[in-house]
């Protein structure tokens, strides 16, 4: 006997590796990195109404394995997400991830993803949309140290929502230098390799951090922040994993995302837990104040939160409406009767 048909109940619509390149390259990379940046912003204005925790992580001597929830009453989403950074020297990403969405009435999912793309693309976009907020206005200038998966996202994103003109690159690993120059040549920005960290920093308005060691490490230090920065920061995303000096926290003000994963998790894991932070969905929406001065140094202390994966999955589940671009998968058992499933398993025989 063959099995019934599904149903259109049973459908999922699934965004392969293939079918997310495929619209980022429809859309337009840099389009697609301010298109999320706002998205994302959208919801930070209404951080209140979603379920926020710190992600649940899984910690190995190899890496980190981590689930990233959250709802807004109506759309649940997570993401499934690793970070290993000994995966390079394998021939492996040093982050894989997928994600879903589902409609919380009925507990349907209603969106399965990659995410290995995605999750690069909303950080980008996230870190762009906070240098909205928080950089000096008119910044031309960004130094990126860490030339590795991340990088070429989070210039190109710093370009399509700040107007970056000039990048200025940094790498332990010259090779990594090398091919975020190739990538990026060619796409209307000077594009300068730099010898060491403190001459990537030079004459830059916006400093991001972005590398992958899981170790306290100090890739800025005190005397290579002058007044009047914005940092990004956003290697740091785990117990134990830092990039700054202390010093140079004590002399910022720090934006986070959520306190009680940032607090774990970001830069300030170095600082006593009663320290002064801002969330920064507070600053977008008006209910604080970001960079108020031209000698200030503004500090995005960013882990990555669920919301930004939520934000990112929405924008997908919209952008592949009317496209090609997704797979229906037959996900969900949908017996003739809710409550016969085995009678389903019966009729399949």
């Amino acid at each position: 006997m063959n099995a019934p048909l599904p149903s259109e109940k049973a459908f999922v619509p699934f965004v392969s590796v293939d079918n997310m390149l495929r619209l980022v390259n429809r859309i337009g990379v840099e389009r697609m990195l301010a298109e999320l940046a706002d998205a994302i912003e959208a919801d930070f204005r209404r951080w209140p109404s979603f379920d926020k925790t710190p992600r649940l992580a899984s910690h190995s001597a190899d890496g980190v394995i981590e689930l990233m929830p959250t709802s807004d009453g109506e759309v649940y989403g997570f993401k499934y997400v690793n970070g290993h950074p000994r995966n390079q020297s394998r021939g492996l990403q040093t982050v894989a991830a997928l994600g879903l969405l589902a409609h919380v009435p009925t507990g349907y999912p209603l969106l399965v993803s990659e995410m290995t793309l995605l999750t690069a693309l909303r950080t980008a976009a996230t870190s762009a949309m906070a240098a909205r907020h928080l950089a000096p206005r008119n910044a031309r200038t960004l130094a990126v140290i860490g030339n590795g998966a991340q990088c070429e996202f989070q210039v190109l994103a710093m370009k399509a929502v700040l107007g970056i003109a000039r990048v200025r690159l940094y790498d332990i690993d010259p090779s990594a230098t090398a091919k975020a120059v190739r990538n990026l040549t060619g796409r209307g920005l000077e594009v300068i390799a730099c010898a060491s960290g403190s001459e990537a920093v030079e004459g830059a308005e916006i400093i991001t951090t972005c590398t992958a060691d899981k170790r306290y490490s100090t890739i800025l230090t005190d005397n290579m922040v002058g007044s009047g920065v914005h940092i990004n920061a956003i290697g740091g995303d785990c117990p134990g994993k830092t990039e700054l000096h202390r010093d140079i926290l004590l002399r910022s003000d720090i934006f986070v995302e959520y306190p009680p994963q940032t607090r774990v998790e970001g830069e300030i894991q170095q600082l006593p837990a009663d320290h002064p932070v801002t969330e920064l969905w507070q600053v977008i929406s008006g209910a604080a104040a970001g960079r108020q001065r031209a000698e200030q140094i503004t500090l995005f202390d960013s882990v990555g939160f669920a919301i930004e994966d939520f934000s990112a999955l929405r924008y997908v589940r919209q952008a592949i409406v009317g496209t090609e671009l997704y797979l229906d998968l037959d996900m969900i058992a949908d017996p003739d009767d809710p409550r016969d499933l085995f009678g389903m398993v019966e009729r399949a025989r």
